[in-house]
């Protein structure tokens, strides 16, 4: 007859008698546990019940997965310990046990922002914050072993930039000298910019509104050269004709033209307290700041000015400069050096 139940039976008997008794000596009783919390794939007696003594380190139960909860009635587990010859086990009226394995989650969007870093800069890619990911796989929440501490960290990076694919590795340390947990996700990678839309069709001269122009991110290979923003495109003039829904670049824009060819305009000269205005006419077309040439109405002479603002051209009339022999010939003496001359 095998003599270990006998033992262990005798020892929960003798603790439950001792619980009994008053004074310092007092030995607890074993007591069933409602609630428990493990982290290691087994339960064992000692997890189930307080005070379990010597049969603490019996296994009875697989655990629950990681980072849920089971449910035990209190007679399945009396039953399944007295089966492992543990008894004399108090249960306090507890009618059911619940079961919770502990674990470190890693939510999916860590993982899929660790993964853009992982990313960023490489073959050509922007900043992380500027990637859109598509993961071959829906990334879900990791639930690891609580010894699995360490850092989320990258250890395989590769990209390919002309399909856009990615294959990354990220590896999470543990604090029990056995091989790092590793996660691998394969997807494409792909470069957003913020980029002006145009929500209507655009004919070449056209002076952009606000209106029509909208911000949306669009792919970096879709926007081709330099992407032109809303706030730089409202009030600009359209070099081309373009649809709704293309996007603007900044070859595609240039300063509204303030003057249109043949057309009336006025000319300003105003220098050291003069202001002239007369009547001109357009030889060329302008823009704010450029220099074209206009015909002065009155004296039909064609000169060149700059464009200031609608139908407005600034004239600059250089300043006469003496010739060398006037330089040199003195000047009319005052009272003090005609006295001197003879």
């Amino acid at each position: 007859m095998n003599p270990r139940p006998l033992i262990i039976a005798a020892f929960l008997l003798l603790g439950a008698a001792s619980f009994a008794q008053a004074g310092e000596d007092t030995i607890a009783a074993p007591a069933l546990r409602a609630q428990v919390t493990v982290e290691s794939d087994i339960v064992r007696v000692g997890d189930m019940v307080e005070n379990a003594g010597s049969a603490a380190q019996i296994a009875i139960y697989r655990s629950p997965d990681l980072g849920t909860t089971g449910t035990l009635s209190a007679a399945q587990v009396i039953s399944v310990l007295q089966a492992h010859q543990v008894i004399g086990v108090l249960t306090h009226d507890i009618r059911s046990v619940t079961v919770t394995r502990l674990a470190r989650t890693i939510e999916g969007k860590e993982i899929q922002a660790q993964v853009a870093r992982a990313l960023e800069h490489r073959g050509g890619l922007g900043e992380a914050a500027n990637l859109n990911l598509t993961f071959d796989r829906e990334v879900q929440d990791v639930r690891l072993d609580t010894s699995n501490n360490g850092e989320l960290q990258p250890t395989v990076v590769r990209y390919e930039p002309r399909s856009g694919r990615f294959d990354v590795t990220l590896e999470i340390s543990n604090d029990v000298n056995s091989s790092p947990a590793k996660l691998r996700f394969t997807g494409v990678a792909i470069e957003m910019l913020e980029a002006a839309i145009l929500t209507r069709n655009v004919d070449r001269g056209d002076v952009l509104k606000g209106s029509d122009v909208i911000t949306e991110r669009r792919p970096k290979a879709e926007l081709g050269g330099e992407a032109a923003t809303r706030d730089t495109a409202v009030g600009m003039q359209m070099r081309r004709g373009l649809r709704a829904g293309q996007p603007l670049k900044s070859a595609d824009l240039a300063k509204p033209d303030l003057v249109q060819r043949d057309e009336d305009v006025t000319l300003i000269y105003d220098s050291a307290g003069i202001y002239l205005t007369m009547r001109g006419k357009a030889v060329e077309t302008g823009a704010e700041g450029d220099t074209i040439n206009v015909l002065n109405l009155q004296s039909k002479r064609t000169i060149s000015g700059v464009v200031i603002g609608r139908r407005q051209v600034a004239i600059a009339v250089p300043t006469p400069r003496l010739s060398a022999v006037a330089e040199t010939t003195p000047s009319i003496a005052t009272p003090e050096t005609t006295a001197s001359v003879r």
